[in-house]
């Protein structure tokens, strides 16, 4: 555990059903130095979801103002609803020197990649092994009629369509084995920050003590 490593943003993105949700879940579970991103959606809150914690379930006006404010950091619709990432609580876990994870589509991920220093971010792109796997896993879904279904079909191919614009694609075919490879990435990449920090202290002591 790199307890002095420099925070940074960990993005992860996937069609729907490919396993996303549960992979951010176990990271979450086994890191306490990862804080998920939570997002605020004008969407109408399920049963089981709890407000704050799954999500902030805000009405379309004060999205439209805190958008209006820039107070996200990353925002877009998705089937017909609003989603954005607050900036304030991105800040904030930053700032304790905790990852933040985000659990959001190509739209949101392509604007943080352009707002962010490109060493403080890493995007994971995470595919399901063939849309007939995917087609069943969203079928099993006993609370999603046939139309969702379709509609969620199709956004999956528009959204794997932007697997390129991400730093590492991983195949979700056995749930532990991708956990540990999005694992690895990770510490990889906190060494990577660590070892640029550190190097960093050594530069400025060569230039300040020359021989």
């Amino acid at each position: 555990m790199f307890i002095n490593h420099q925070p940074f943003l960990i993005i992860i993105s996937s069609p729907s059903g490919a396993g996303k949700s549960t992979l951010c879940r176990m990271i979450i579970q086994n890191d306490p130095l990862i804080k998920l991103s939570v997002s605020a959606t004008t969407r109408i809150k399920r049963p089981q979801e709890i407000d704050g914690q799954h999500y902030f379930f805000i009405s379309q006006n004060e999205f439209d103002e805190m958008k209006k404010n820039a107070e996200f950091l990353e925002n877009a619709k998705v089937f017909d609803h609003n989603y954005g990432t607050p900036k304030k609580m991105v800040e904030e876990e930053i700032k304790k020197g905790n990852c933040v994870l985000f659990d959001i589509d190509w739209q949101g991920a392509r604007q943080i990649k352009e707002k962010s220093d490109r060493d403080s971010v890493v995007l994971i792109f995470i595919l399901p092994p063939s849309m007939q796997e995917l087609e069943r896993r969203l079928r099993a879904r006993a609370s999603d009629p046939e139309e969702i279904v379709q509609d969620r079909m199709k956004k999956a191919r528009s959204e794997i369509s932007h697997y390129d614009e991400y730093d590492f694609i991983l195949i979700n075919d056995d749930l532990n084995a991708t956990y540990q490879k999005i694992r690895s990435i990770i510490e990889a990449k906190r060494v990577a920050r660590q070892n640029r920090d550190d190097i960093k202290k050594l530069i400025e002591q060569f230039s300040t003590n020359p021989l």
